[in-house]
């Protein structure tokens, strides 16, 4: 029977599928890194005590990669090269969203609206990942190999969710509504796009490592697709309201990182 777990159970089974999973996890995971690193340098002085809580999430998205490599280590595995199509940071900066990185390249400091932008795009992948990470955790939060790594991924993508909420509302109360709204929405429907895209693209990289039929390609990419329409239909507004989230200050000077994942 075809289900989530055993999908996943059968890359994290085959050394082939669980290098090029982990691979693309870690790059996705230090491009992240990098990019908040660059925006917390770069933070306009009105927004300057948003500096350190941006900060440690680049740190978190960081730890995230070492996290995957030492996953890879651990079963005497080297990364894999990711192939484009995979890449799905690259491919959401291709469509525009989130801050280029040739701005992130420049010494200049950012405006209002790039932090905006930055938070919305934030808030729309952040919530993607938690998803995932959730699902994860509730199919391997006991796994002897990765049960440790995705319960500790998994609260730290909670975290960065709950922060970019709470920005994102500290934002609109201060007159930025408008524009949050609106940058919300475009991130939110480019965003299941392009996980649309990435998704066919990796489980056509999987199923050729792991030999899949052509019936289960099939079954799975249609599966891929009945989520696009969902949410093209209306799914993608999950991604776009704000609340008050139940932890606050997630991200600040009061919360302590977790400890290093060896």
């Amino acid at each position: 029977m075809l289900s989530a777990k055993s999908l996943f159970q059968e890359i994290l089974d085959n050394d082939d599928s669980y290098r090029l999973f982990c691979s693309i996890a870690a790059g996705g995971e230090a491009q992240g890194g990098w990019e908040n690193g660059r925006i917390a340098a770069l933070v306009p002085a009105s927004l300057r005590g948003l500096g350190p809580k941006i900060a440690r999430h680049g740190a978190d998205e960081d730890k995230h990669g070492r996290i995957f490599n030492a996953l890879l280590r651990q079963r005497g595995l080297t990364p894999a090269e990711v192939p484009h199509e995979t890449d799905y940071t690259l491919l959401l900066e291709r469509r525009g969203i989130g801050l280029a990185h040739e701005r992130l390249g420049r010494d200049t400091p950012l405006t209002e609206r790039d932090i905006i932008v930055y938070l919305c795009h934030s808030r729309v992948t952040e919530q993607r990942a938690s998803e995932q990470m959730r699902l994860l955790l509730r199919l391997f939060a006991d796994h002897p190999a990765v049960g440790r790594a995705v319960r500790m991924i998994s609260r730290d993508e909670d975290n960065h969710l709950a922060y970019c909420h709470e920005e994102l509302l500290r934002l609109a109360a201060a007159g930025h509504g408008r524009t949050v709204r609106a940058v919300l929405r475009d991130c939110a429907l480019a965003e299941i796009r392009v996980y649309r895209d990435v998704s066919l693209a990796v489980m056509d990289h999987m199923g050729a490592l792991l030999g899949w039929t052509r019936a289960r390609n099939a079954v799975l990419a249609a599966g891929i697709h009945a989520t696009y329409a969902y949410e093209r239909l209306g799914g993608w507004r999950r991604m776009v309201s704000l609340r008050q989230p139940a932890r606050t200050d997630a991200l600040g000077t009061g919360t302590a990182p977790e400890a290093e994942y060896a």
